[in-house]
């Protein structure tokens, strides 16, 4: 995991976990449009930065409609497996610089800064104790 992206864990982890699930996914949708918004503006400039942002908005945005919690849509990920997701979509999001070739320019740092923002959110939200509906049934699968 990127520097960034541990540095942001470790400062909000001793913080109460103070973002519900409605509200999380409001910031999961918020990050796809802050992707989609950068995709646009780095178009003329970068095109190697306007394609690791719009890979990195299909892939929140696909989490995002996935995962069982109020705004998605098809509720096929739980919403602690969500969590887990998340935090590895901070860390793609903050690698992508390095990855598309572009870990010079200053588009750079939009990335960090997404990445950084995903991994606080991720650690403020209040997630469940106890496995959900669709988590039960995959425990029940690998059980089988």
């Amino acid at each position: 995991m990127p520097i960034t992206n541990t540095l942001a864990k470790v400062v909000a982890k001793p913080l109460p976990r103070m973002i519900s699930a409605k509200a999380h996914a409001v910031v999961d949708y918020v990050t796809v449009g802050a992707f989609l918004m950068g995709a646009g503006f780095f178009w003329q400039r970068s095109k190697r930065a306007a394609v690791g942002a719009l890979i990195c908005a299909g892939g929140e945005l696909a989490v995002s409609l996935l995962t069982d919690y109020p705004g998605g849509v098809n509720k096929v990920i739980g919403f602690r497996t969500h969590r887990e997701i998340d935090l590895g979509l901070a860390a793609m999001t903050a690698t992508m610089p390095e990855f598309l070739a572009f870990k010079d320019d200053s588009e750079r740092r939009f990335f960090l800064a997404q990445g950084m923002l995903i991994t606080a959110a991720s650690e403020l939200t209040q997630f469940p104790k106890k496995a959900g509906r669709t988590e039960k049934g995959i425990e029940r699968a690998k059980a089988a």
